[in-house]
């Protein structure tokens, strides 16, 4: 079976997790063996202690990265739902798969920053509106939009089951299915 790694990368609230997650039921019910490393949860556990510098989004990336390259290379089908705002470090995982013979497709969810703040998932937009946190990726920390990912979805435009298949049919038109 073949393994790849989905990086899906957009702002705050964007849809990255719930898509990443209505997928990877779908491919598991297809017989898929399927992780999704949800960008919170590896904060807690990989990457705790690092803060939110660009050195550190940039430490975290290469981590997720690392992690998701060793499992695709075993045949899994790994869905990261990470921001991952800067293009270099995205650059840096894409180039680290191709060096392992690794499938990498970039997935971004282009949800503008509006409808990102509307949805405000953890309240994070709220908290930067009320001056209780800087930071904010899209908003007052950059966020380099993919030049040429391998699909962008306006997951304003269309239902999370939607945009998985989406995503599932780049993942057919990719043989990694």
């Amino acid at each position: 079976m073949t393994g790849a790694t989905i990086w899906l990368t957009g702002l705050p609230s964007a849809g990255k997790t719930t898509i990443a997650y209505a997928l990877a039921e779908r491919l598991r019910a297809e017989g898929h063996r399927t992780e999704v490393l949800d960008g919170d949860e590896i904060r807690e556990f990989l990457s705790a202690g690092l803060g939110f510098s660009r050195e550190d989004r940039h430490t975290n990336v290469q981590r997720i990265g690392f992690v998701a390259g060793l499992l695709a290379s075993h045949g899994v089908k790994v869905l990261v739902p990470v921001i991952a705002p800067y293009a270099d470090s995205r650059e840096a995982v894409r180039k680290r798969h191709a060096a392992a013979s690794t499938p990498y497709l970039e997935v971004h969810v282009a949800t503008p920053v509006e409808v990102c703040s509307e949805r405000d998932v953890k309240g994070l937009y709220a908290k930067q509106a009320a001056g209780e946190i800087s930071g904010l990726t899209g908003v007052d920390d950059p966020y380099e939009v993919p030049a040429a990912p391998d699909l962008r979805i306006e997951s304003q435009h269309q239902s999370v089951d939607e945009s998985a298949t989406a995503v599932r049919a780049l993942l057919a038109e990719r043989g990694v299915l």
